[in-house]
């Protein structure tokens, strides 16, 4: 797999969302933003684990992504963030995201992984980023797919 267009694959697949009204749309990037203009997906950090199966079979990515919302309004930045970490509706990024998967016996990502999986929230805190303070959260999403690509 080549990291970086699994990167932006995801954050395109995250800018799917439909936040709440009045709110504007959420700003994606498969990289770590130099500046945030709030509400903001990207993805951060990956663990590569090689050789899942033999041969270079498979591979295993762990992205860590952080979404991020202004501190215009504490109440309504959570809000915003708590509409994005939901399980389903228009604004959930789980649903977003894992409509990248593909139809069955589809490869995800439009071609890019064979699955993917939004596996957790963590670390729902405030961030520092480039000298400003969000309220956000950390989402941990599992790729897998070829070793040998």
């Amino acid at each position: 797999m080549q990291i970086s267009a699994v990167r932006d694959a995801i954050a395109a697949a995250a800018a799917d969302v439909t936040l709440p009204a009045g709110v504007g749309k959420l700003k994606c990037t498969g990289y770590v933003p130099d500046a945030v203009l709030a509400p903001c997906f990207f993805v951060g950090e990956v663990e590569v684990t090689f050789d899942k199966t033999m041969s270079r079979g498979t591979d295993e990515l762990l992205f860590t992504c952080r979404v991020l919302a202004g501190r215009q309004d504490d109440r309504s930045s959570q809000r915003v963030i708590d509409a994005l970490l939901s399980g389903s509706g228009p604004a959930s990024l789980k649903a977003a995201i894992e409509q990248a998967r593909g139809a069955p016996g589809e490869m995800a990502l439009g071609g890019l992984a064979d699955d993917l999986h939004l596996q957790r929230v963590q670390g729902y805190r405030w961030f520092e980023h480039a000298g400003s303070t969000y309220v956000g959260a950390e989402l941990v999403i599992k790729v897998i797919g070829d070793g040998s690509t």
